[in-house]
């Protein structure tokens, strides 16, 4: 047996080299998978917070979600109750994009479907359920809230201007309430709170753009009740408004002719709210003359803020009216206070310096007066009239005011009233039942002349009828029958004249009193 050996074969060498396998990448990328993505969570996961809500209504752990201008920013992880038994805490898991928005003015609110006299909201929220909304505010960093139980007025993004209203008179005025500009709704109320001095309540209101502009040094703000009926010395007065003003309330305003664009007010500029319309027409004059006045008569129909007038121009109005009594003399005085406005007059000729007051003491020393009118008949309500009355004497009172005070004199009504006492008191006078008695033996009388009369018509008729028989026996042309012929005309007339005096008393007894009647 030939054993053959290779020559090459003690050179082979067999080289074994140790392999990875494929399958054990699979491991290594899923680890560095997962440890990206919980990198990658840890990054995007934001701060805790926490907000306290009255109720947790609608509100689910890990549904509902937090969101800014409807993007999710956050979710609830967690509900649970207050350690007082009193409120909701609702646990939420913030993204690191809304850590910037948590300051101490931010709010929460929960959106829910809502049906209002301003249209329906949130109807989105019936398929998905309620989420909360969040409006960024300024302030040091927070993770804890109290939630608005309403959602707030305004909208982060709205663009205008904020000013502040004062008013005694909060009415129907809440967070919501439209602000409207010539009938277009541009703004609302954000909020109202009573002021530092606790004398009036400050209503926070914007004013979208571009009307903000329209809200100058002299822009006036009112009430808008939708109706506005008032009833003065001018009468009735109907003003009507949008008709969700009608239902709910609203506030007007009104821009100024003589402002211009350089009397745009900035922002939280603070501007008086009126009640009516009405008072936010009305001028303030800065000067004034302050009187007191004094009149007789009953001062019933005569209000604060009647108007003062000269011949129908109103040139102040009534401030106060009082009731004092003396206790001296036991006499009641009625002093009305009046404020007049010298700025309506409008002044000519003036050559000379003289003050307003001045003026007015002239203008008394000629005549000025005033006296109680009625304004309308239809109210009853008063006003107060000056006009000359130069017969009229200046006589007056035991002043105590501090004012100066005024001359008054008695108004027609007071005139008319006072004549008709004194008519009614010489008829009062009178001795009517002696007249009454005259009369009735006047009638008597009358009826025995009538009777006479009647007899007498009867005996002259047969007298007529003898002389007519006679006359008829004479010849004609004789001078007895000529005489006899007139003397029967004479009686003819006579007894027509008995006859006409006869019917006229019978159907007039009274002449005998008051005499014949004139034609």
């Amino acid at each position: 047996m030939n054993d053959f050996i290779d020559p090459d074969a003690s050179e082979v060498i067999i080289n074994k080299k140790t392999e990875l396998p494929l399958v054990w990448f699979l491991p290594l990328i899923a680890l560095l998978v997962s440890g990206w993505l919980i990198a990658k969570s840890y990054n995007e996961k934001g701060p805790v917070i926490t907000i306290s809500f009255p109720t947790a209504e609608g509100l689910e752990v890990d549904k509902t979600k937090i969101r800014y201008l409807n993007v999710e920013i956050g979710k609830v992880t967690a509900i649970s109750i207050s350690d007082d038994l009193k409120t909701i805490l609702v646990a939420a898991q913030m993204n690191s994009t809304a850590a910037d928005y948590l300051n101490q003015n931010t709010s929460f609110w929960v959106v829910r479907p809502q049906v209002g006299l301003g249209g329906i909201s949130g109807l989105g929220t019936l398929l998905s359920g309620p989420y909360i909304a969040i409006k960024p505010g300024d302030g040091s960093r927070e993770d804890h809230f109290t939630g608005l139980t309403t959602p707030p007025s305004l909208k982060s993004s709205a663009e205008g201007t904020h000013f502040i209203l004062e008013t005694n008179n909060l009415g129907s005025m809440k967070p919501g309430t439209p602000i409207n500009f010539h009938g277009i709704t541009v703004g609302e109320v954000l909020s109202h709170k009573l002021s530092d001095e606790a004398d009036a309540i400050r209503l926070t209101v914007f004013i979208n753009k571009p009307y903000d502009q329209f809200v100058r040094k002299n822009t006036r703000f009112w009430i808008d009740s939708g109706v506005d009926l008032s009833a003065g010395a001018d009468g009735f007065k109907v003003r009507t408004g949008p008709l969700i003003s009608l239902l709910s309330g609203g506030i007007a305003f009104r821009a100024s002719a003589e402002d211009t664009v350089e009397n745009i007010q900035p922002e939280n500029s603070v501007f008086p709210l009126y009640d009516t319309y009405t008072l936010s027409t009305q001028i303030v004059y800065q000067n004034t003359l302050k009187y007191v006045m004094y009149f007789n008569g009953s001062v019933r129909g005569l209000t604060v803020g009647a108007p003062v007038q000269i011949r129908g121009i109103p040139i102040g109005k009534v401030t106060e009216i009082n009731l004092e009594l003396d206790k001296k003399t036991a006499e009641i005085h009625i002093p009305v206070t009046v404020e007049l406005e010298p700025q309506r007059i409008k002044e000519i000729n003036n050559g000379s310096d003289i003050s307003d007051k001045d003026m007015m003491a002239q203008l008394i020393k000629k005549g000025l007066r005033a006296q109680l009118q009625t304004g309308s008949l239809l109210t009853g309500q008063l006003l107060v009239d000056l006009d000359f009355h130069p017969k009229s004497k200046i006589v007056l009172s035991d002043n105590q005011s501090i004012y100066p005070e005024f001359p008054t004199t008695a108004s027609s009504l007071d005139q008319f009233t006072h004549s008709a006492n004194i008519i009614m008191d010489k008829v009062a006078k009178l001795p009517l039942e002696d007249l009454t008695t005259e009369a009735n033996k006047t009638l008597q009388t009358l009826q025995g002349t009538s009777k006479a009369a009647t007899v007498m018509l009867d005996t002259t008729g047969k007298t007529m009828a003898s002389a007519q028989q006679v006359l008829n026996t004479l010849e004609p042309g004789s001078t007895t029958h000529y005489e006899l012929e007139q003397l029967l005309r004479e009686l003819t007339q006579a007894a027509s004249s008995v006859k006409q005096l006869t019917d006229y008393l019978e159907q007039n007894p009274n002449s005998l009193i008051r005499g014949k009647k004139e034609q």
